[in-house]
């Protein structure tokens, strides 16, 4: 469909030459963007309202365990999700998919592989996530949140303070402290530390 773009996240120029190849032959007309960090992916989705599709590998700067997908399924939660990874495909798909992705493909398949899953992608196609009781619980929590409630949250799991993480997000130290008090909310426990072991139970700051 003409008008569409597609954004490519991989820190790996050939591998996004990769993935700029697979997309371009199924969506010839889609203006391809591509991102190095999940920084520059967050703000190319912001700003770009042709999206379609999102392309993205779990482990990039600025991304740690499946917080890339959470971020950009908040930012963009209408935009189809694709992890492209090397993370071990038989844990990796269903915890993308409780975090908003709509498929996985492992790095190590052929083009034609790749091929075939943006293309059930952009088609509306979804992997099936098994159910896993009070874990989809705790994932629906997470996926409640808001963007800058998700940076708050990872900025807790590197051991930032709040005057560091006020500093890391542009914003006040009180700020700060207001989103932490609506993160402890919605995941239901009573301090920074429960907070951190809830979002590290479901793989957010756990490097892939």
């Amino acid at each position: 469909m003409a008008g569409e773009s597609i954004l490519i996240a991989d820190d790996h120029p050939l591998f996004r030459q990769a993935l700029s190849l697979a997309a371009s032959r199924i969506r010839p007309d889609a203006r391809i963007i591509e991102a190095g960090t999940l920084d520059t992916a967050s703000r190319a989705a912001e700003a770009n309202a042709d999206i379609a599709l999102i392309l993205l590998d779990l482990n990039m700067p600025g991304a740690t365990g499946y917080s890339g997908v959470a971020l950009l399924h908040a930012e963009r939660p209408g935009i189809p999700i694709l992890v492209v990874s090397s993370a071990e495909a038989s844990s990796a798909a269903a915890e993308a998919r409780r975090f908003g992705a709509v498929g996985f493909v492992s790095k190590e398949s052929d083009l034609a592989t790749i091929e075939r899953a943006i293309a059930n992608a952009l088609a509306g196609e979804t992997i099936e996530a098994p159910a896993s009781g009070e874990l989809d619980d705790v994932a629906a929590r997470v996926a409640a949140l808001t963007p800058t409630q998700l940076r708050v949250l990872l900025g807790v799991l590197d051991g930032r303070l709040n005057k560091q993480i006020a500093f890391d997000l542009g914003i006040t130290e009180a700020t700060v402290k207001a989103h932490m008090t609506v993160i402890l909310r919605k995941l239901d426990v009573g301090n920074r530390t429960q907070a951190a072991l809830a979002a590290r139970a479901l793989g957010i700051g756990i490097k892939h």
